[in-house]
Formats: structure tokens, C-alpha cells, sequence
């Protein structure tokens, strides 16, 4: 059977809103063919992008009213979306939401976009909510996007997404592993914006950037990259642990030292796991100094898809986990997220 179902992705580097629209269909070995029919991303407003990137300093009553006001906000803009390519058949649409807080150790992660919300205008089912169960059986909650990886790539060694965070998933002693890397464009996207970009084009602020040795060895020196997977990232991590090394020092600097703190810390988990063949994917892989650094501290082969995949990656994996939910398939590896089992999560509306 083909499910025809529209995946949404909003991500932490708070640059849009990624609305992918894939068929996808169950072969009989267990992995799943997969066709992105249509899709686009949708630029946040400035008043949108202010919400998002300041809903972490709101108070409850005032989160709770942007939870409901975003989800409405991305009902409408999936409604628009499906009559401007006269989509006919859509069984489903699976919603990442937004990432407001992530403290899995204290037992809570928070994506807003309220799944009923998005189903009003719609009428169509809505999967949202993906995190949380995990979480609450005592895993990260992320990553999510290795059972992707898993059933519809799995011809690479590994897969590698450049977006806020770096995060990488592969098959060590037959399960798939994946964690979080280090930050990426949710810190380089902050010191562009100081330099009057969204961010970093090509690497070129950094490329005009002195690394800062001291800094560059204090960022290395984090307790997070001594840990052992699974593990994963949130922006109050960065906030706490990040920022505060990189005061006092011009943004071009900053810049330079973090790309090339980003591309050690990947190029070494490569090195470090023996890969070799590495599928990257996300709005980082546009960064080309970032990329230069990562393959010459390397021999893995990188390999970098089309445009379609590189930007609409982890939207087909929403869609698709939103179909294994449906389904009552499982849609977690525990062996990603560190949750006791393997199980099937989000909230069906």
C-alpha cells in the first residue's frame, strides 16, 4: 500500500518552516521506497522568527497561547500549501513542531504547534508529538531521525544532518546508534546575525575570521564530547555551556573558531568509527568552508544528494514516522534514544 502523507519540520535554527509531501510504500523486506512529490520551505516572518527564538522566556500562560496560536499557524500554511499544488490524497500529516525546551533528564521536552490545531482547517489526521513518550520511558528523545536512516537509507554507513545541531546515526554491532555531535548553525546563524545575516553564506564571515586557538581548545575540551552515546543537544546546553566561551572576542573571529570546532568534532566521530561512506544532508552542507574543513581532517567519502534531499531530509522522516505510527509500527530506536525499548510515539489526532 502507498501512504501519501505531509511532513513539517521546524527547526532550532529558526529559519523556516519545511513542509515535505512523499509518497512512501512498504517493501516486503522491511525497508520503505520513499518520493518527495512536492515541497517547500516557508521563510518565518520576523514576528514569527521573534516568537520562536523568544518562547523560552515566556511565562506558561503566554506559551500556552502561542502552543495553540503556531499550531493554527502551521494548519494554515499545510491548508495552502495542499490547494496550491492540488494535492488530491493526503492520509496524513505528521508535525515535528517547534523545539521550545529539551531537558530530558528532568523528564520533559516541549515542541510547540498543537496537533488538533493543525487538524481544524485541515480535517485531515495529524501526528504530532514525537518526543515526549520517549522522554517519559527515560530516553533523550532524540534523535528521532535514525528509524529514517534506517528503512530508507540503508545504503550508506552513516547519515550526517548539518543543521542547529550536527547529528549522526550508523549501524555499530548491529544496531543503530546516533547522538548529537556539537552545535552548528544555531551558534554560527547567532554571531551572522551580529554581522547583519541570517547566516554564514559560503563560510565567508568565517573565512575572513582569526581562529581562536584558546577558545577553539575550551569548546573541545566540553565534558559533552567525552561522553558516550546516546546523548543529545538543546539550546540550553549551548546557552550554558557554548556562549559563554565566546565573549569578548569579534564575531568573524568567533565564527572561524566554531567552524572549525564544528568540522574536528565531526570529521573526529567519523575517524573515530571507522565510517566511510557518509550521506550529509541539512542547510549546513551549503556551507562550503565548513565542508572543506570536515573532509580534510577525513578520508570518509561524503556524499551529498540533491538539493531536494539535502533540504527536506528530516520533513520525509516526520512523514514517514507519522505513517509508522498510524500503522502501530515502531517509529524509536531505543538503541538511538537510550529509552529501554523500541516503541511507537506521538499523538494521533
Amino acid at each position: 500500500m502507498i501512504f501519501h502523507a505531509i511532513g513539517l519540520m521546524s527547526g532550532t535554527s529558526v529559519d523556516g518552516l519545511d513542509i515535505a509531501y512523499a509518497s512512501l510504500e512498504k517493501n516486503a523486506n522491511g525497508s520503505w521506497n520513499y518520493q518527495i512529490l512536492n515541497a517547500e520551505t516557508l521563510p518565518y516572518s520576523e514576528l514569527w522568527e521573534d516568537k520562536l527564538r523568544n518562547s523560552i522566556l515566556l511565562s506558561p500562560e503566554d506559551l500556552l497561547a502561542l502552543h495553540s496560536e503556531y499550531g493554527f499557524y502551521l494548519g494554515e500554511k499545510v491548508k495552502r500549501f495542499i490547494e496550491k499544488h492540488s494535492l488530491e490524497k493526503v492520509d496524513l500529516i505528521a508535525s515535528h513542531g517547534h523545539t521550545v525546551f529539551h531537558q530530558p533528564q528532568r523528564k520533559f521536552t516541549l515542541q510547540i504547534g498543537d496537533g488538533r490545531a493543525i487538524r481544524i482547517p485541515n480535517q485531515i489526521p495529524v501526528v504530532y508529538d514525537f518526543r515526549s513518550q520517549d522522554v517519559l520511558m527515560g530516553g533523550n528523545g532524540a534523535p528521532l531521525v535514525p528509524i529514517g536512516d534506517e528503512l530508507l537509507f540503508p545504503e550508506f554507513d552513516a547519515c550526517l544532518n548539518l543543521g542547529g545541531f550536527s547529528n549522526i546515526s550508523f549501524k555499530k554491532d548491529g544496531k543503530r546508534i546516533a547522538f548529537d555531535i556539537c552545535p552548528v548553525n544555531i551558534v554560527l546563524n547567532k554571531f551572522a546575525r551580529e554581522l547583519g545575516e541570517n547566516f554564514d553564506r559560503n563560510g565567508d564571515f568565517a573565512r575572513n575570521g582569526k581562529v581562536n586557538s584558546k577558545i577553539w581548545s575550551s569548546l573541545n575540551s566540553l565534558k559533552f564530547y567525552a561522553e558516550n552515546p546516546p546523548k543529545s543537544l538543546g539550546i540550553e546546553w549551548v546557552n550554558q555551556n557554548v556562549l559563554p566561551l565566546l565573549i569578548d572576542e569579534k564575531p568573524e573571529n568567533i565564527l572561524a573558531t566554531f567552524t572549525e570546532h564544528a568540522a574536528f568534532q565531526i570529521a573526529e566521530t567519523f575517524n573515530k568509527n571507522h565510517i566511510k561512506r557518509i550521506l550529509f544532508t541539512g542547510g549546513g552542507t551549503y556551507n562550503s568552508l565548513l565542508m572543506e574543513k570536515i573532509k580534510s581532517r577525513t578520508t570518509a567519502e561524503i556524499i551529498i544528494p540533491d538539493q531536494k534531499l539535502i533540504n527536506y531530509k528530516e520533513a520525509l522522516i516526520f512523514a514517514l514516522m507519522g505513517v509508522l505510527k498510524f500503522n502501530h509500527e515502531i517509529n524509536v530506536l531505543s538503541s538511538a534514544t537510550g529509552s529501554p525499548e523500541n516503541h511507537s510515539a506521538g499523538i494521533v489526532v
